[in-house]
């Protein structure tokens, strides 16, 4: 175990990981995977990471392990320096059980564990109101309470979200008081039936939009009140994670699964589903390069520790120094999904973004929900194909996240960032050239490019070799979509007209 003199110079953040031990959790998740890939790169000398792995469906903890380990994340590490993927360690567990499901034996070996970052949540912003309190929330509780059994530990990270005060416009670096006392809030949420009406579960959470933001901001008042041991504690608050900027290759993304929603309508929007949607182009997009997010967070773990703060520190991870809009993002999908168009695009990538709610919801009716149900029942008529995803279900899913997604896509937030900018200043040159903290180096027209095409390889798993033959496919939609958005506007002309001449008859 390596301990720090008071009156020690700081070290460089891999000589400060050099031999200690650190235990993660939400380590399979697409932040987890980065962490670990970053600690491996980037401090190669770091001792053990400890990962908190449960078993999915049929996978046991091993199985997915394994999978981690083979995970495309891991590419250079592979080839270059694969004995660093000896030190993952399987901590079997899951943080929705008492003392998260650990046995007394990987307890033992958490011992040696200095630093401690909890990425493990729900990010699923509707997730019904008792396992969202119970996964972003109690498990935090637990895991302060194993973490207080620690005897070498130095830091803990708790991993939240820029947008836990999304009521607010303005948002410090600070904890901001709960309307109620924790104990009764957690209480009142574990109690609350999965099958609670929405508008029930929208008055409990109110002023928060969604469950993710208002248990995420249950989970940081549970850090700041810990106070059984005084270990020093950091809250860590992202804002929209998108898709990494160099490490470990430009554009790299693995799920579809984050706080943004924002993957799952770049797909829609590639393959033409998600014609219209509710946004205001040019407001703010706070996207953070998932690297650049990673990068911050292990600093922000070395600073924690080699400063012992009193109180918990937070740390608002913001690129509004160098700042993008919705409407840049929306020109490089479109640029892209034209240019390398998916082999499973149903129709010509095009993309409103309407601010006005009366023109979005024409715009929705015209161009999403009249296409897709007559498709779907011409479907039914003229084809037998079983196992077919039902037009009528998608259409109800894209609608759905674009109707919980608007709050975000139409609002911009003013980001406190004092703290991760002082944390910027204070890298030697040698550190600031291997942990990128600055959103300043972000050239967003190239990285919005390359985070599509991500989407599109990574996600989509488009293979370059189909290329040439979706693009003959996409020659074929462009006609028909160029000869219906002609005669559409045609038939709506003659109908009026028609309309026009038989109330002039009478």
């Amino acid at each position: 175990m390596v301990f720090l003199r008071e009156d020690a110079p700081a070290p460089r953040i891999p000589q400060f990981y050099a031999g200690r031990s650190v235990f993660i959790t939400g380590a399979t998740g697409f932040m987890g995977k980065v962490l670990v890939e970053r600690l491996l790169w980037t401090c190669p000398d770091v001792g053990k990471l400890f990962l908190l792995v449960r078993s999915k469906g049929t996978e046991t903890q091993h199985d997915r392990l394994l999978d981690l380990k083979q995970s495309q994340v891991f590419d250079a590490i592979r080839e270059k320096c694969p004995a660093q993927l000896d030190k993952l360690r399987l901590v079997s567990g899951d943080i929705t059980k008492p003392e998260l499901g650990i046995s007394p034996d990987s307890l033992a070996e958490l011992e040696e564990v200095s630093v401690v970052f909890n990425c493990a949540a729900t990010v699923r912003f509707m997730e019904a109101l008792r396992p969202a309190a119970e996964q972003n929330v109690l498990s935090v509780v637990r895991l302060l309470e194993l973490c207080d059994r620690l005897p070498g530990i130095q830091a803990f990270v708790q991993v939240s979200t820029g947008y836990c005060n999304a009521e607010r416009a303005s948002i410090d670096e600070r904890v901001y008081p709960l309307p109620s006392a924790l104990a009764n809030m957690l209480a009142s949420a574990l109690a609350t039936p999965d099958d609670t009406p929405g508008e029930e579960v929208k008055r409990i959470i109110s002023p928060k939009p969604n469950t993710y933001t208002y248990t995420k901001s249950m989970g940081e008042a549970a850090v700041a009140e810990h106070r059984t041991r005084g270990y020093p504690k950091a809250i860590f608050r992202p804002t929209i994670v998108t898709g990494s900027l160099r490490h470990p290759f430009p554009g790299w993304i693995d799920n579809y699964n984050g706080p943004s929603g924002l993957l799952s309508n770049i797909r829609a929007w590639g393959t033409g589903l998600l014609p219209v949607i509710r946004c205001d182009s040019y407001k703010r997009a706070d996207l953070l390069p998932v690297d650049m997010a990673i990068d911050t967070l292990i600093a922000v773990a070395w600073e924690t520790a080699i400063d012992n703060p009193p109180s918990v520190r937070v740390y608002n991870c913001s690129t509004s120094e160098n700042p993008t809009t919705w409407e840049d993002l929306r020109i490089a999908i479109l640029e892209v999904g034209r240019k390398y168009p998916l082999a499973d695009a149903a129709w010509y990538p095009t993309s409103w973004f309407i601010k006005s709610r009366f023109i979005y919801t024409t715009g929705k009716l015209l161009f999403m929900t009249i296409p897709f149900y007559v498709i779907e029942y011409l479907m039914r008529i003229f084809t037998h194909q079983k196992n077919r995803m039902s037009l009528i279900k998608l259409h109800g899913r894209l609608c759905g996240m674009n109707d919980v997604l608007e709050y975000f896509n139409t609002r911009e937030w003013a980001f406190g960032t004092d703290n991760v900018r002082r944390l910027r200043a204070r890298l030697s040159h040698a550190d600031a050239a291997t942990f990128n903290l600055d959103p300043n180096a972000i050239d967003w027209k190239e990285h919005h490019k390359n985070f599509v095409r991500g989407c599109q390889l990574y996600l989509s798993k488009d293979k370059p070799d189909n290329l040439p033959r979706s693009r003959r496919r996409m020659r074929r939609i462009y006609l028909i979509h160029r000869t219906f958005t002609i005669l559409l506007p045609l038939l709506l002309i003659y109908t009026c007209f028609l309309k026009f001449n038989l109330m002039c008859a009478i």
